[in-house]
């Protein structure tokens, strides 16, 4: 296994020497502000549900990427960062009412307008209308 990991290192090397111009690799296109880390925050929040991490991952990239795309990306960052904190606070509302049993009405009602929201800001290709609605950004 330390053999094969050890080559592949090396294969990686030799690329990165073969190709002077290229001063970042092709996934890391990612974490560049833009449309596709856009798309890449949208899909880390919608991980989220089941693996809580990645909301935070998500939120981080969110935060340093504001401010340095342009155009209509910059409302996707700004519906981004709004879905994040609004959904934290309807959740911690909703676990503090779970106590009289409509909490967990609230909480489900909650994932449901997290995962509306991911899925309209993956399916738009232009500007939010809204980005700093508390609904859909309609």
């Amino acid at each position: 296994m330390l053999l094969f990991l050890s080559q592949r290192r090396e294969q990686h090397h030799e690329q990165c020497q073969s190709s002077p111009g290229s001063g970042s690799r092709q996934t890391d296109r990612w974490l560049e502000p833009g449309q596709t880390n856009a798309l890449v925050i949208y899909i880390l929040y919608l991980a989220s549900l089941v693996v809580g991490v990645t909301g935070m991952i998500g939120i981080v990239l969110a935060y340093i990427n504001r401010g340095k795309a342009g155009g209509y990306v910059e409302s996707h960052y700004t519906f981004l960062i709004r879905t994040f904190w609004i959904g934290l606070l309807y959740a911690l509302i909703s676990v503090v009412l779970m106590m009289l049993a409509i909490g967990f009405l609230l909480m489900f009602a909650v994932a449901v307008w997290f995962i509306v929201r991911c899925i309209l800001g993956l399916q738009r290709g232009e500007p939010i209308r809204d980005p700093r609605s508390w609904l859909l950004g309609q």
